[in-house]
């Protein structure tokens, strides 16, 4: 019988689609925000949901693929690209970690503020929000590099993770990509 769920090192193709997904979707839903009106603030508050979903799926997606590379002993040359998907995807945990905390502060502190009487001035939330999509810009582009290596892995090199929880052997990773393995030959008969 099949199982439902993978052991926790197979979840990692399943958890890694889903930050990149939604970090890179957030920062749209706060232009429109920015952009709407009075509908604006419904769009900033999905936007922020977004982010602390997307940032604590990251944060999962980088434990199963913690645990799925722990698995593998690949050659040298996959080794080097497994180690620069990682490093880049937990250099993004920091990151998104912080601009959603001050994405949430953004959101919180001027609502704060507006009970006390006192608001933000204009050109002091422009010039926050400039920045704020500026610094997210740059950790999203760190995300998009990360997942790029990690699909370079799975279609370049054949490397996947374990499935089934009675898979105990370790998977077979190629020294060379599979692309480059292919046997087929192309003819130039009749030119």
């Amino acid at each position: 019988m099949q199982e439902l769920i993978p052991p926790w090192d197979g979840t990692h193709p399943y958890l890694a689609h889903f930050p990149i997904a939604l970090l890179s979707i957030a920062p749209l839903l706060v232009v429109l925000g920015l952009l709407l009106g009075r509908r604006g603030p419904m769009m900033l508050w999905a936007a922020l949901l977004l982010m602390v979903i997307g940032t604590l799926t990251a944060y999962l997606t980088s434990a199963t693929g913690d645990a799925a590379a722990q698995r593998l002993t690949p050659p040298p040359a996959v080794l080097r690209l497994l180690e620069r998907h990682e490093d880049l995807a937990n250099l993004t945990l920091p990151p998104f970690s912080l601009l959603t905390l001050g994405f949430a502060a953004m959101l919180v502190v001027p609502r704060c503020l507006k009970v006390r009487g006192r608001h933000v001035p204009r050109w002091l939330g422009v010039v926050i929000y400039l920045v704020f999509l500026g610094g997210y810009a740059g950790t999203c582009l760190l995300l998009t590099y990360a997942g790029h290596y990690g699909g370079e892995l799975v279609h370049e090199y054949g490397v996947h993770a374990r499935l089934k929880a009675d898979e105990h052997e370790q998977p077979d990773v190629p020294a060379t990509p599979l692309s480059q393995t292919s046997t087929t030959t192309t003819s130039d008969e009749g030119d």
